[in-house]
């Protein structure tokens, strides 16, 4: 295939999916010729876990330490490094990663929100899922002796922003 009819082939379609050619051969998307703009992406996820598990993490004391601390870290970490774990992904150099948990003593959950920005060709939704994603699996592993039974649930993008395509809101 000559390189017109690859680049041709991987520019986006309404309604199709990108990381396929013509031939349905998977393929890194050609973002070369897009502009660069500040990109937005917000995720948000939740783990629901028992009652005596979230009293564990609020009051600090659980045998691996700083239960949210410790998922915030690794929640920036796995976004810097997105692209090493989902094939198709192109390496990003983000400029902010920003990880924020809640709890919601009554639902006896904790929900993670990453916001992630880069100024590039392509959107950084991928790079905030991971981070949540991370950051719920950090914090059960962190809890796991206690709570085998946590749930992981709800992880999406909620928002994202720039790009040819512009501004979603969930």
């Amino acid at each position: 295939m000559s390189m017109k009819k690859m680049h041709e082939s991987a520019s986006q379609r309404q309604g199709e999916l990108t990381h396929f050619d013509q031939a349905g051969q998977a393929h890194m998307v050609d973002v070369g010729a897009k502009n660069e703009t500040h990109r937005i992406a917000v995720a948000s996820g939740t783990i629901r876990m028992k009652p005596e598990t979230l009293a564990i993490i609020q009051s600090g004391t659980a045998k691996k330490g700083d239960v949210l601390g410790i998922a915030r870290i690794a929640a920036i970490m796995a976004a810097k490094r997105t692209s090493d774990l989902i094939p198709l992904c192109h390496p990003l150099a983000l400029t902010r990663v920003a990880v924020d948990f809640s709890i919601d003593a009554s639902a006896s959950s904790v929900t993670c929100t990453a916001q992630v920005e880069t100024y590039g060709k392509t959107g950084v939704e991928m790079e905030a899922l991971t981070a949540v994603q991370v950051g719920l699996l950090t914090v059960y592993d962190m809890c796991k002796a206690v709570d085998r039974g946590m749930v992981m649930m709800d992880v999406r993008v909620m928002e994202k922003h720039g790009g040819k395509s512009g501004d979603w809101v969930a």
